[in-house]
């Protein structure tokens, strides 16, 4: 059975501009309804919490940032716990754009900020140069152990500081059933969509998962897996999305 393609709900914020986003044009191109709601959500670790982990955060003497959420929580905590970060304090952020976010918080020339590409194992090779440093990673308690696993296997002294927690949002006022497709791009977007839908059951929806582990996710929660992306063919979602709507069409 060929699913037409009518309805699109994409498990992430609605883009600024919609309609120079690559999803606007999807939809203009296969006249599609695309609706975008946040199935997760970030809230605060609370200071008073925070303090019975024991964690100093001024022992330190680097920041790992791999996220503008981790950004936004340390200088949080900070504040919460009314710390003033010395101008010695380094930072190493996973991209340039994450390093470019710190100036909401410090004045950018006056620090020492380190950025990789994009992926952690770039931004390894700068920290190993900076091996005496006494890190801390701040994130939620949700994270990629394999960041943990690669610091360690390379003698980096580190303390992982959790910061903020990744909860399910409220989807309460969507009509799931209504969609011909859902979009995935993290195991916890998966989780989300049963813990809102318990009785969620596919039948011919059509399933979309961005990344390794998001459609392991997809595979493990049961759900037959449609549409994959990155690929060599279709680097982003919206690609892999037009590719599949323009191959059924044919058929």
């Amino acid at each position: 059975m060929t699913v037409k393609v009518k309805n699109i709900l994409v498990s992430q914020p609605k883009p600024a501009d919609l309609d120079k986003s690559p999803y606007g044009e999807l939809s203009k191109r296969h006249n599609l309804n695309i609706d975008f709601y946040k199935f997760i959500k970030i809230e605060g670790v609370q200071s008073k919490d925070f303090r019975k982990e024991r964690i100093s955060i001024l022992d330190h003497s680097a920041i790992i940032f791999t996220s503008r959420n981790a950004v936004d929580h340390f200088f949080r905590m900070s504040k919460d716990m009314r710390l003033e970060i010395p101008d010695t304090m380094k930072y190493f952020c996973i991209s340039e754009s994450t390093a470019f976010y710190l100036q909401k918080y410090v004045q950018y020339r006056k620090r020492k900020i380190f950025h990789g590409r994009q992926s952690f194992d770039q931004l390894m090779e700068m920290i190993k140069k900076h091996k005496d440093e006494k890190y801390l990673l701040p994130c939620s308690e949700i994270h990629k152990e394999s960041i943990s696993r690669l610091l360690e296997s390379n003698n980096i002294e580190f303390t992982k500081a959790i910061l903020y927690k990744t909860l399910a949002s409220d989807l309460s006022s969507i009509v799931i059933d209504k969609y011909d497709m859902l979009i995935f791009f993290s195991p916890l977007g998966v989780k989300s969509l049963f813990k809102n839908f318990p009785e969620f059951k596919q039948n011919s929806t059509l399933i979309a998962a961005f990344g390794p582990t998001t459609a392991k996710a997809v595979k493990e929660a049961g759900l037959t897996l449609d549409i994959q992306a990155p690929t060599k063919t279709a680097p982003s979602m919206t690609m892999a999305i037009d590719q599949h709507i323009q191959k059924k069409g044919k058929k």
